[in-house]
């Protein structure tokens, strides 16, 4: 299917109206035809619920909350691709943006154009099933199967809401078993992007280990390999 901006919804959360305006022309500059912003958290929420973008940009700073707790409310609904948009800068700030569920992490003052980059980057590999798993085999385990023509992931019996970047980073490790994998590797093949940092990868591996392992203190699956990176864990009679 050819990627079109035309048929994407963008929702744009920020209570600056100069931002706004300046992100709206530019992005309509680029091709993007179905544009919503919200100033506020309840409006963010309610345009969500009735319009269900497809991919959301999102202000830290907002006038009736933070965009760290609306980005856990709006995961609640949905697992479109979340990029946060902040003048906070530090490391700490980046950890809790990914912690809540953002996939990505845009600091202020920004280049327009990177953010319809990173934008259109996020689209083209936030399809419900990325193009490239499409058609493959279930990945069944002792306590957890996910499939990736339908992107569902069942632990213990009971479906799991993946966001679209850990359930291809959980992808990527089930199609490299007992490999392991540095950040750098991981960070290069699943984001398709220069290596930007340790704390990207660290964050979402946690997150995973949070959704499929009973110990995430101790994992069973995805283990880490101290100087080297991780390993994804699997016995020959735990896979299809």
């Amino acid at each position: 299917m050819t990627f079109k901006l035309e048929d994407h919804n963008i929702l744009m959360v920020d209570d600056d109206q100069h931002i706004l305006d300046l992100l709206i022309t530019v992005f309509e500059k680029e091709g993007f035809q179905n544009i919503l912003k919200a100033a506020t958290g309840a409006e963010a929420l309610f345009i969500t619920k009735q319009y269900n973008p497809d991919i959301i940009l999102l202000d830290v700073m907002l006038p009736d909350t933070d965009g760290f707790t609306l980005c856990n409310k709006i995961r609640s609904k949905t697992d479109v691709p979340i990029l946060f948009l902040t003048a906070k800068t530090t490391d700490l700030d980046k950890l809790q943006g990914f912690s809540f569920g953002g996939d990505d992490y845009i600091t202020k003052p920004f280049n327009p154009l990177e953010v319809v980059a990173r934008v259109k980057a996020q689209l083209k590999r936030s399809t419900k099933v990325p193009a490239r798993y499409s058609r493959k085999k279930i990945y069944d385990f002792s306590s957890f199967n996910i499939d990736p023509n339908t992107g569902r992931l069942i632990v213990n019996g009971e479906r799991i809401e993946c966001p679209t970047q850990e359930m291809k980073l959980l992808l990527y490790f089930c199609e490299h078993p007992n490999q392991i994998l540095s950040k750098h590797q991981i960070y290069k093949d699943v984001w398709g992007e220069l290596y930007g940092g340790d704390s990207t990868v660290m964050v979402h591996v946690r997150r995973l280990r949070e959704k499929i392992e009973e110990d995430p203190s101790r994992p069973k699956w995805i283990k880490t390999v101290r100087g080297l990176g991780y390993i994804f864990e699997v016995k020959t009679n735990e896979e299809l």
